[in-house]
Formats: C-alpha cells, sequence, structure tokens
C-alpha cells in the first residue's frame, strides 16, 4: 500500500480509503442495497489487509448505523491508532427544526452523536457534507474551530461545493486564526470533471486533498455501456441517475474508451477509470466503495497500473462539458 500525506498536513493516509455508505443497516436510510454488518465484515478485513487505513462515512448513513458498524471493525480488524477514521455533519438527523445543517447547535450535537457512534474519543477528520445555506459560514466554521480545540476532532475538511465557496471558508478561517480544512471531498471522475476547472486548481494551490467521491461514476465506468445495471444499488440510484442523465451519448463514448484501453491491457474497466484519478495532480485517495469483493480487488490492483501519456490524452479527449452535479 502507497501512503501520502493529507494535504499540507502531517497525517499518512492510505492511497485507497473505503467509502462505508454501503456498510450499515438496510432497513434504516434511503438506501434499501446497504449490506449488513455481517455481510460488510470481509469487505473491512480485506482493506486492512491489503494496508488501507483510512475509512470514511457520514452520520446520515443508515440514520448512523454506518458509524456505529465501522466502530466496530476498526475495534475487530485494526487499532484505533492504526486507523484514520472520516465522517461528516449536515444532512437531517432529526425531525425536529434543529436537526439538520451546520449552526454551532448542530454541529456540536452531532460530533458528539457520532463519537457515541463510532466508540471512539475522538475523529480523525470531520468534515462538513455540503454547504450550509441557512447559517452564516462564519458560525459554522468557528464551531469547527471549537470541535478541534476541545480534541473532538484532529482535522476538518469539506466536501462538494463551488470553489468560490471553499476560498471564502479558507480565507475566513486565516483570518481569524481557525483551524483550517485539510480536505476536499468532491465528486470526480472521468464522466465529471467540472472539478479540475476552478476546485482543483483552488486545492493545489492551497495545500488541500482532494479524496473524490464516486470515482467509478457509480458503475457507469466499469461495464459495457449497454449493460443493464448488474447490481441492486444501481438499479435503485436515482441520485445517479439524475447525475449522469444529460450527457449520455458523450459519456457512452468514454466509457467506449475505457472498455478500448482495458480490453488492450487485458484488465478490467475499473482499474482503468481508477488508474487515471490516480495519476490526477492533486487527488490524494479516492472514496471506494464496494458491495463484490472483486470491486475492492480492483481498486488495489489500480495502485499498480501506469498509463502512459498517450493512454491518458485518449481517455480524456472526449469529455464535453457537463452541467454541474453533486453540490445539493
Amino acid at each position: 500500500m502507497e501512503y501520502r500525506n493529507l494535504g499540507s498536513t502531517g497525517l499518512k493516509v492510505s492511497r485507497i480509503a473505503l467509502g462505508c455508505m454501503s456498510y450499515g443497516d438496510p432497513s434504516k436510510g434511503n438506501h434499501s442495497w446497504v449490506m449488513t454488518e455481517s455481510e460488510g465484515q470481509p469487505f473491512f478485513r480485506r482493506a486492512v489487509e491489503a494496508g488501507i487505513n483510512f475509512f470514511d462515512t457520514a452520520n446520515v448513513y443508515s440514520d448512523g448505523a454506518s458509524e456505529e458498524v465501522l466502530g466496530r471493525a476498526i475495534r475487530e480488524f485494526t487499532t484505533r491508532d492504526a486507523a484514520v477514521i472520516a465522517t461528516k455533519a449536515y444532512g437531517r438527523m432529526r425531525s425536529d427544526a434543529n436537526g439538520l445543517g451546520l449552526s454551532r447547535k448542530a454541529i456540536f450535537s452531532e460530533v458528539d452523536a457520532s463519537l457515541q457512534r463510532l466508540g471512539t474519543d475522538y475523529i480523525d477528520l470531520y468534515q462538513i457534507h455540503r454547504w450550509d445555506y441557512e447559517t452564516p459560514i462564519e458560525e459554522t466554521l468557528e464551531a469547527l474551530h471549537d470541535v478541534v480545540r476541545a480534541g473532538k476532532a484532529r482535522y476538518i475538511g469539506a466536501s462538494s461545493m463551488y470553489a468560490w465557496q471553499f476560498m471564502k471558508a479558507l480565507g475566513l478561517q486565516r483570518q481569524n486564526g481557525w483551524a483550517r480544512f485539510v480536505s476536499m471531498q468532491n465528486h470526480l471522475n472521468l464522466l465529471y470533471r467540472e472539478e479540475e476547472r476552478e476546485m482543483l486548481p483552488l486545492c493545489i494551490s492551497e495545500g488541500i486533498a482532494v479524496v473524490p467521491w464516486s470515482p467509478l461514476a457509480r458503475g457507469r465506468l466499469t461495464r459495457p455501456w449497454e449493460d443493464t445495471p448488474s447490481t441492486a444499488r444501481a438499479a435503485a440510484d436515482e441520485v445517479g441517475k439524475a447525475f449522469y442523465a444529460k450527457a449520455q451519448e458523450a459519456d457512452r463514448m468514454v466509457v467506449g474508451r475505457v472498455g478500448e484501453i482495458a480490453e488492450a491491457r487485458g484488465i478490467p474497466r475499473a482499474q482503468i477509470a481508477l488508474a487515471w484519478l490516480l495519476h490526477k495532480k492533486g487527488v490524494t485517495s479516492p472514496l471506494v466503495g464496494a458491495t463484490k469483493m472483486h470491486q475492492l480487488e480492483d481498486a488495489l490492483a489500480a495502485l499498480d497500473v501506469r498509463l502512459s501519456g498517450e493512454e491518458i490524452q485518449s481517455l480524456e479527449e472526449l469529455y464535453p462539458p457537463h452541467l454541474l452535479a453533486g453540490y445539493e
């Protein structure tokens, strides 16, 4: 396993992160395809065996059950000090008026709830899941600073937002001496590269780690375009359909190009698509979600795939501009 510093920090994280939305309780939350705890255990075991130390979840995944499952897996398969746990806050966790968002009240409540579910005294990377348009950003940032000062989080990060919003937050943190965002978890893959225009250059300039979500475009980069969804998740994924519904003809050509290079190499398409992302300047650790063991194995194998300049150009040359997606 390769390890890199998380942005400009001294924290070492594995080149592949295990995304834990797939593990929790299918009876909770909005995703019926989620694996049960017993079904997910082999994936945690294999991840640890392979040297993965970076695990990402969120309070809203399975209404908190994903955090519980992750916490128990850390205790069973590795040690707390060896693991880097990342979780998030923003989405609705309670039905009352303050049961969502990034107010000071919500952040203080949710970080404590996450700590309890994870069964730990601290979170390595505490992230805001989205931009909260109903709370002054200054309030959110000061509350996050206080969470770090209290020892409940070691570092803080952010997820999908506009580059101007992220730079505004970074500027306020610098101006006020508050704990600074060290990572950006954003939407980036061969079918969605809009982050290359503003967000990636900003992160590179500011020393911010990039930990992309949906690196395989929700499975679209792993199979021929004509193939029907082969998983329960793909069939039920209305969000994914919305993300990629507006540029299907162009996306079909990119998926075809991935297939051509994969066939020429004699390796699965997923390895090509992930290798491209791992070659991208500024990218630290793609978040890989796996519900089949070969998906995790492909992610690990992608670490050894070295694409030529010609192959990278071939993968990129068919991409057209896309409508922005994933900020909501």
